[in-house]
């Protein structure tokens, strides 16, 4: 599924996402609430809500980021969930997940920041997404049983969760609601992918990071006192393989957003002065997220 940054829609994907329907109807005939239901179906997620800075996670009881999989499922069902895997804690530029093996174990995330990669023809490898404390990975390999499409590497001290695909199947008919959250967060990603594709073909270099940028600031965002930092160490060649630019094209956008006054930057290190006005340059309206 990390592939569609990149790539067209493979037959693996739809066969994927076919898969997640049927989940999503078992989960509808054992009664899953109406609320999961509606999630699914418009989003339900106006920006207002959704830019809530939160710190990072404290596994003593701290919320869990918005959006993730954690966050979603109700505390008794996360508790469940938790309590699947087997824990492990790794350094940073450990890979947790390797591109091409076929293997359909889960990898839920419980602290740390971690890169989603994968190769490209050319050999290069570009960086497509990223996951926070909350995030649940391997989802689609667990559910196609197809090679992985992505690597998924530690950008920091990590502790995670394996949860092998028997008992997540187990887990999810015995919480529907769950199912329809996996559900509603692979149409997530797959909105996220497709409009990543439309970005690098409908705007110019600058409108890109705009967005991007605006993106990582609802995702991995906190209030500062002169603006929203954003708490991920992304270098150029980061930036710019995420927004499908040059290095100099993304320093010279994100030059040219200083002088706006919309952002600062340092080393790694953005702070969004003026996130309104950010949003606005790169044509993100409230439905859009």
């Amino acid at each position: 599924m990390e592939l569609l940054l990149t790539l067209e829609w493979s037959p693996m994907t739809v066969l994927a996402l076919i898969a997640v329907r049927l989940l999503l109807e078992a989960a509808a005939r054992t009664g899953a609430s109406r609320y999961a239901q509606e999630r699914l179906r418009f989003g339900g997620r106006p920006w207002i809500r959704r830019l809530q800075m939160r710190q990072p996670h404290e596994m003593s009881g701290g919320e869990w980021p918005y959006g993730t999989f954690l966050q979603r499922l109700a505390p008794p069902v996360r508790a469940t969930l938790l309590g699947l895997g087997v824990r492990r804690q790794v350094p940073a530029g450990q890979i947790v997940i390797h591109e091409g093996l076929r293997e359909s174990h889960l990898v839920l995330l419980e602290e740390g920041l971690t890169k989603i990669t994968a190769t490209l023809p050319d050999g290069r490898s570009a960086l497509l997404s990223l996951r926070v404390g909350g995030d649940l990975v391997g989802e689609m390999s667990a559910l196609n049983d197809e090679p992985r499409s992505a690597t998924v590497t530690t950008c920091g001290p990590a502790k995670y969760s394996v949860i092998q695909p028997d008992r997540f199947k187990r887990f999810l008919k015995e919480h529907p609601d769950a199912a329809l959250e996996l559900a509603a967060m692979v149409s997530d990603r797959l909105r996220w992918s497709n409009r990543r594709r439309i970005d690098f073909t409908s705007y110019p270099v600058k409108l890109r990071v705009a967005r991007v940028v605006a993106e990582l600031c609802r995702t991995h965002g906190r209030q500062g006192l002169d603006g929203i930092i954003i708490d991920v160490r992304l270098t150029r060649p980061d930036l710019a393989t995420i927004c499908g630019a040059s290095e100099t094209s993304i320093q010279k956008a994100l030059r040219e957003l200083r002088t706006d006054g919309l952002v600062e930057t340092d080393y790694r290190r953005i702070t969004v002065r003026d996130l309104p006005s950010l949003r606005r340059l790169g044509n993100l309206e409230s439905s859009d997220d």
